[in-house]
């Protein structure tokens, strides 16, 4: 969510219309990413998630819709609601053009979305700006989660050798050959984590066709044994911004708390390092205790803040 505050509640734009669509053109697509990359110009960062950013391209998803706020033929707002969730809210971000705030433009989309999600929503707000916690204030949202991006530089790359458990070996992924074993591990590792864990095939070959998919950065742990995957740690280059991401790094139930992550995160980070990359990112709740406490042990310190607000429950 990136939008700055209305000056009133009931602000009033002449033309203004919001549109609801379960699936967008092409030309209407095209809109709606140059409305996330103009905006994330101003702002530093996109107000619409990479998840979200996908789920515009390829036609029909369940479960989401796309609403689109424009004022007379000009498309200055977007929102996207995820309702895929069986036990939370939906889910949404929004986005208002930077040159058209203060219209109350952020207010109007902020309503729609919970007038769709029938008042049971629950709203990010990227970067955790003060314009967009107000306008949560606003719409009578509460935080309820807080995402913390970690950076560390990966010159000089002071960290451990990586030491893993007995009985584990790495190699890197193939695509379509271990695409089903890792959403198998995958789904177990993030239980807990629907956002994370309910990933489909579709949405790892919207991953694999994106520019910046490596093979070669997507590392596997499996047992020599029998050759059963039993974590990852799969990277990312930002190429346009010179960052290597820690971008997700998983353990299946029975492995955890034998140290394969801290060792999978020390492989990917020695991987990013050798692109000659000057600094690595991650993200992670910051009410994941061990997770932090392991980042933190390898270097990581908090970068900037995503915020989730929700409705009462």
């Amino acid at each position: 969510m990136t939008t700055d505050a209305p000056a009133s509640a009931t602000a009033y734009e002449p033309g203004r219309r919001i549109e609801t669509f379960d699936e967008l053109t092409p030309e209407q697509v095209e809109a709606v990413l140059a409305l996330i990359t103009d905006a994330a110009q101003v702002d530093g960062m996109p107000a619409v998630s990479e998840q979200g950013r996908l789920q515009l391209r390829g036609g029909r998803r369940e479960g989401v819709r796309h609403l689109l706020l424009s004022v007379g033929d000009r498309l200055v707002g977007y929102a996207q609601l995820e309702d895929t969730d069986p036990v939370e809210a939906p889910a949404a971000e929004l986005v208002v053009d930077p040159s058209q705030r203060g219209r109350g433009h952020g207010r109007a989309l902020g309503s729609a979305l919970l007038g769709e999600s029938g008042k049971r929503l629950r709203l990010w707000a990227h970067g955790g700006k003060s314009a967009a916690r107000h306008l949560a204030q606003v719409l009578g949202l509460t935080l309820f989660r807080e995402l913390r991006q970690l950076r560390r530089p990966l010159s000089p790359l002071d960290i451990p050798e990586p030491a893993l458990p007995p009985g584990v070996r790495i190699r890197t992924f193939e695509p379509g050959k271990d695409d089903a074993a890792w959403l198998a591990v995958n789904a177990a590792a993030f239980a807990h984590h629907p956002e994370q864990g309910s990933l489909t095939q579709r949405d790892l070959d919207d991953r694999k066709a994106e520019p910046w998919f490596d093979p070669q950065g997507f590392f596997l742990a499996e047992r020599e044994s029998d050759g059963a995957l039993v974590g990852f740690h799969w990277t990312k280059v930002h190429a346009e911004e010179q960052l290597g991401e820690v971008y997700v790094v998983g353990i299946a139930p029975d492995a955890q708390g034998g140290g394969l992550g801290k060792a999978l995160t020390a492989i990917g980070l020695r991987h990013l390092a050798a692109q000659g990359l000057p600094t690595a990112m991650l993200y992670v709740d910051a009410d994941n205790t061990p997770a932090l406490r392991v980042y933190e042990g390898l270097g990581f310190t908090t970068h900037e803040v995503d915020l989730m607000y929700r409705t009462e429950t």
